[in-house]
């Protein structure tokens, strides 16, 4: 006659115990990771560029580190400038296109997320030229170096205002 091993009470407790907590731990872990896991989806973008613009490529990468994704279309951007509105006057060395907002130069992304949010009736934003210190042209290269610098708000018709500064 073979002999069952007898389990006491105490010792089946704690076994209980433990496989609740393990269980546990275990929903803790998956519940954690999904909410880590849940980042807002990224905002895709169409970027203009020249080929071998390194501050453009600069600029993308600013753009993807603050919750972007861009497509960059490496043809130049004044016919899409044209194509898209945006007076010449504001010109600069990259176009690019974001919820049918036109965005101008080394505008930040920031200003974008916030111009996405707050929805105004316009064209969308430009930096004109290529202020030093403004993402994308803010690099070592660059020595430090910062130009102070506006973000406008495009109409269209081509007016503009000041959407925000930067010293």
């Amino acid at each position: 006659m073979s002999k069952t091993p007898s389990v006491s009470a105490s010792s089946a407790i704690t076994t209980a115990s433990r496989r609740k907590w393990l269980l546990g731990l275990l929903a803790l872990g998956s519940v954690s990771a999904s909410t880590l896991a849940a980042k807002p989806p990224a905002i895709p973008i169409d970027v203009w560029k020249d080929p071998n613009c390194g501050c453009c490529k600069d600029w993308i990468t600013h753009l993807q580190a603050n919750g972007f994704t861009a497509n960059a279309i490496d043809r130049g951007n004044n016919a899409a400038r044209a194509r898209l509105g945006m007076p010449q006057k504001f010109a600069s060395c990259h176009t690019a296109l974001v919820q049918g907002y036109v965005i101008e130069g080394h505008v930040p992304a920031a200003d974008i997320v916030r111009l996405l949010k707050e929805r105004p009736q316009a064209l969308g934003l430009a930096v004109p030229g290529m202020p030093l210190g403004s993402p994308g042209m803010d690099g070592a290269a660059y020595g430090g170096r910062r130009d102070p610098y506006q973000v406008l708000l495009v109409q269209k018709d081509g007016s503009s205002a000041v959407f925000n500064s930067y010293a």
